[in-house]
C-alpha cells in the first residue's frame, strides 16, 4: 500500500471538515521542529480581522499541568520563604491543604488527589448553576470562590477511589502554591515555565473579560449563526494563561527537548500515577494518558464558551499536536486525525453485531443516580450517554460492547457499564417508560439543600412539562426545562453555563416519603453528583 502524502498541504486538506468555524491555529512539531504552523479564518468576524500566529488565546485547561510544572519546580528551586520552613513542596503543601479544607482531610483527602482528580470534591463550575448563576454572570476570585471552598463540606466519591474532573482541585492547587512559594502564580509562571520554554508573550490573565485583544470567541455553529460568547469569571490555578500559537509551539519544543531528561520537570509530571488500591491511573498532574494508533501520549483539552483548544505530546515519535479554535467546534478530532494520519494508521474492520433489543432505553445508575441512556446503532454499536458527550462502544456481542474505555454489558433490565478511566462500575437498572403521565403537580414545591445553600425551585409548564431554578449565593438563576424520563427520574436542561462545557444535563430523582408523597430530591450530573435536597414547600 502506498503511504499518503503527508505534506503539510495536503494534511490540510484532509482536515478541511474538522477545521470550520470562524477562525483556528494548527501547530505540528515532529523532531523538535516546526513541522506545520497555519492559522486560518478571523479573531473578530465583525470587524473583519484575520487570525494570526502572534494573537492569543485563552488555554483554558491546558493551563493545568503548567501548574504543575511550577509546583515540580518548587522542589528542586524552592522560594525563599519555603526554606524557613520544614520540608520539601510535597510536604509545605500538605501542610497547607490541611488549613484550606482541614474537614476534607480528615476525611482522607491528600494534596495528590487534587492534581489527580482524585479528590472526589465536586466541580465548582457545575456547582454555580445551584448557587444561582447566569452563564454571563461575574464570578470573583476574591469575592466568589471562598464562598464555593466553604461550601465543599463532602465528597460525592471516597479519594482516591475514582478519577473525575474537578476544576475546584486546581484552584485550591493554585491557592496553595502562592501560599507556600510566597510569590504569584504569574511571577511563578513567568520565571519557571513560560521564559525557559521561550514563550514570548503567554501571561497568566484571569479575568476572562479581559483577555488580549482581539481575538473573540463565538458560539452557536454555521447553521445558526455564531454570537460573539460573553465570559465574566476569574480562575487561576484552573486556567487562566493566555498564549499565542507561536507559544505554543516554543512550548512543545522544550517539552520535546526535556523529555527523557532524569528529573526534568516535564519527566517529573509525566510519572504515572495509580488509585488507593494500585490500579493504573488515565490522568495525573493535569495531564490525560492514553494511545492512539498504538503510540501512548500525554495531552489536554481546554474549552471556555466560545473556544476549544487541544495539545498532545507522542514522545516516542517525537509529535506534538496543537488545536486552538475561536469557536466551539470538537478540537481533538483534529489532533487525533493528525497523528493517525502521520503514523498510517488504518481503522481496523469491525465484526459488525447486531444489538439486542435490551439495550434501548434509559437507565438509572444505582450509586451515582445519574440517568444512563443507551440507543442502538445499526453499525454495529451502541451509543451510550453518562456523561454530556454522547460514547459509540463497539458491540463483540448481541449482549457485550467494549472500547478502550469501556466495558458494557446488558441483561434484560440491568444495564452494567465499566468506565476504565474512572475507574468506576454503573450498575443501573430499567426506568420503566411512562404508560401514563403522573400528574406533575406533586412534583411542584421548593425544596433546599442546606449543605451546598442552595434552594431548588420546581415550577408548572404545561402538561408534562416543569422548569427547574436554583438560589443561592451567586444569585437567582434562570429557569431551566425539565424533561419526564419515567418513574420519578427526570431531567433539567443545563447547556450553557458559567464555564464550558456546561453540566449538560442534569438528573432529578424525586423521593417519597412513607405515605407516597413527595418528600425530597437528589440531584446530579457528571461533575457533582448526589445533592440532597429537602421538600419545603
Amino acid at each position: 500500500m502506498t503511504a499518503p502524502d503527508n505534506s503539510p498541504d495536503r494534511l490540510l486538506e484532509s482536515l478541511q471538515d474538522l477545521l470550520r468555524g470562524p477562525g483556528g491555529a494548527i501547530a505540528i512539531i515532529k523532531n523538535g521542529e516546526t513541522f506545520l504552523r497555519h492559522t486560518y479564518g478571523f479573531a473578530d468576524l465583525g470587524r473583519r480581522i484575520p487570525l494570526t500566529p502572534q494573537m492569543h488565546m485563552p488555554i483554558c485547561s491546558i493551563s493545568k499541568h503548567m501548574f504543575c510544572l511550577v509546583l515540580a519546580s518548587l522542589k528542586s528551586e524552592p522560594t525563599p520563604l519555603m526554606t524557613k520552613s520544614v520540608g520539601d513542596i510535597w510536604d509545605q503543601a500538605s501542610a497547607e491543604l490541611q488549613k484550606v479544607l482541614p474537614h476534607l482531610v480528615t476525611q482522607g483527602l491528600t494534596f495528590a488527589d487534587l492534581y489527580n482528580m482524585q479528590s472526589g470534591i465536586r466541580d465548582y463550575w457545575a456547582m454555580t448553576t445551584l448557587w444561582g448563576a447566569h452563564p454571563e454572570g461575574p464570578f470573583s476570585i476574591l469575592l466568589d470562590a471562598p464562598q464555593t471552598v466553604a461550601r465543599t463540606k463532602s465528597f460525592h466519591f471516597q479519594p482516591g477511589t475514582e478519577w473525575s474532573y474537578s476544576n475546584v482541585n486546581f484552584h485550591i492547587l493554585g491557592q496553595i502554591i502562592e501560599a507556600v512559594a510566597g510569590q504569584s502564580l504569574g511571577q511563578l509562571l513567568d520565571e519557571r515555565v513560560f521564559k525557559p520554554a521561550g514563550m514570548k508573550s503567554a501571561a497568566l490573565c484571569p479575568n476572562t473579560y479581559g483577555h488580549p485583544l482581539p481575538v473573540v470567541g463565538y458560539e452557536g455553529d454555521e447553521k445558526h449563526g455564531y454570537t460573539p460568547a460573553v465570559n465574566r469569571i476569574e480562575w487561576a490555578g484552573d486556567a487562566g494563561i493566555v498564549a499565542s500559537l507561536d507559544d505554543m509551539i516554543a512550548y512543545e519544543k522544550w517539552l520535546e527537548r526535556t523529555y527523557a531528561e532524569a528529573g526534568s520537570l516535564y519527566s517529573t509530571i509525566v510519572a504515572p500515577q495509580t488509585y488507593r488500591d494500585g490500579t493504573a491511573a488515565g490522568y495525573g498532574f493535569g495531564l490525560a494518558h492514553g494511545e492512539t494508533a498504538g503510540a501512548a501520549w500525554t495531552s489536554h483539552g481546554g474549552a471556555l464558551r466560545g473556544f476549544r483548544l487541544h495539545r498532545i505530546h507522542v514522545p516516542e515519535e517525537h509529535l506534538s499536536v496543537v488545536v486552538l479554535f475561536n469557536h466551539e467546534a470538537d478540537s481533538a478530532a483534529p489532533a487525533d486525525a493528525i497523528i493517525k494520519r502521520l503514523l498510517q494508521w488504518q481503522e481496523p474492520e469491525k465484526a459488525l453485531s447486531t444489538p439486542a433489543p435490551e439495550w434501548q432505553g434509559n437507565f438509572l445508575d444505582t450509586e451515582t443516580q445519574l440517568l444512563v441512556h443507551v440507543e442502538n446503532i445499526e453499525d454495529g454499536q451502541v451509543s451510550i450517554t453518562y456523561h454530556m458527550a454522547t460514547e459509540k462502544v463497539p458491540l463483540t456481542s448481541a449482549i457485550h460492547a467494549e472500547s478502550k474505555s469501556i466495558i458494557a454489558n446488558i441483561a434484560g433490565d440491568e444495564l452494567h457499564v465499566e468506565r476504565q478511566r474512572e475507574h468506576r462500575t454503573l450498575n443501573a437498572r430499567r426506568i420503566k417508560s411512562p404508560t401514563t403521565t403522573n400528574s406533575t403537580n406533586e412534583y411542584i414545591g421548593d425544596y433546599q439543600c442546606a449543605e451546598v445553600d442552595s434552594s431548588f425551585h420546581c415550577s408548572p409548564g404545561s402538561g408534562n412539562l416543569l422548569y427547574g431554578s436554583f438560589d443561592g449565593f451567586l444569585g437567582q438563576g434562570p429557569a431551566h426545562l425539565m424533561q419526564y424520563i419515567g418513574e420519578d427520574v427526570w431531567t433539567l436542561s443545563n447547556p450553557r453555563g458559567m464555564d464550558a462545557p456546561a453540566p449538560g444535563n442534569w438528573t432529578i430523582v424525586f423521593q417519597r416519603d412513607e405515605n407516597g408523597k413527595i418528600s425530597g430530591v437528589t440531584i446530579g450530573c457528571w461533575l457533582a453528583r448526589l445533592i440532597q435536597f429537602a421538600k419545603v414547600l
